[in-house]
């Protein structure tokens, strides 16, 4: 598959779980774009890591220590963080939080 229906419900996600405490789901993408949620129970950390893509990701609930290329700042509900390509970035949830993450172009192994 190469892109999703242009509108898609939430009941219609596969949720998996890429890490301990961590589960995520394709919201809806084309080859150029994605857009994931991701939910954390408190403690839960999104290891460090880089790729290719740029990611754009909101804070939509919870609060995140969140690391970009060896800085560290507490994003809380509302705020928001840019993550250019290759750049070593990973959170730790401070409380039970969620982001909504925007990946150009679309993350294809997130398909598999």
């Amino acid at each position: 598959m190469t892109s999703s229906d242009l509108f898609v419900s939430a009941e219609g996600a596969e949720w998996v779980n890429p890490e301990p405490g961590v589960t995520r789901r394709i919201m809806t993408y084309l080859p150029e774009m994605m857009m994931v949620e991701v939910v954390f129970e408190s403690g839960a950390v999104g290891a460090a890591h880089s790729h290719p893509h740029i990611q754009a990701s909101y804070v939509a609930e919870g609060s995140f220590e969140v690391t970009i290329d060896g800085r560290t700042e507490v994003l809380r509900q509302g705020g928001s963080f840019i993550v250019p390509p290759n750049l070593v970035h990973g959170v730790k949830a401070l409380e039970k939080g969620r982001l909504i993450d925007a990946f150009t172009p679309h993350r294809a192994e997130f398909l598999k």
